[in-house]
């Protein structure tokens, strides 16, 4: 074996051990944000093309929901990654997104008639719960 495959396999085994070295000293953290947070990205998407449907038909007040649904599902994509690794930024990740979907859930309140935009805001709230008790793991 030449000295750089030797050597990348040595980063690799060292990486893994810190990582979970690192996953053990801290404890485990609440595993329902992570998946929390892919379901409402998920549904976020789902919202923002059923709201991209009503914009098209003529219906401005979707705007919003659009641009907070699309920043929200983002930010939630972020967070599911960053807290399935649980890397040390995991609870300033999980505030942020409990901040972003708290705005999103709000918008997506005022929209209550449209079944997509009351679906997206129930899995906001229940995203938001969860990632702040991840915060404060």
């Amino acid at each position: 074996m030449d000295r750089r495959k030797m050597l990348g396999s040595s980063a690799v085994v060292l990486a893994t051990g810190l990582v979970s070295g690192s996953q053990k000293a801290r404890g485990a953290e609440p595993e329902t944000c992570h998946s929390g947070c892919a379901d409402c990205s998920a549904s976020c998407l789902a919202c923002v093309a059923e709201c991209l449907n009503e914009l098209a038909a003529g219906n401005p007040a979707m705007k919003e929901c659009v641009r907070l649904c699309l920043d929200c599902a983002d930010i939630c994509k972020a967070c599911s990654s960053i807290s399935s690794r649980k890397g040390p930024m995991s609870a300033m990740m999980a505030k942020a997104c409990a901040e972003a979907c708290d705005k999103c859930a709000a918008e997506c309140e005022k929209h209550a008639d449209d079944k997509s935009c009351k679906e997206c805001a129930e899995q906001c709230r229940k995203c938001a719960k969860e990632c702040r008790e991840m915060a404060k793991a």
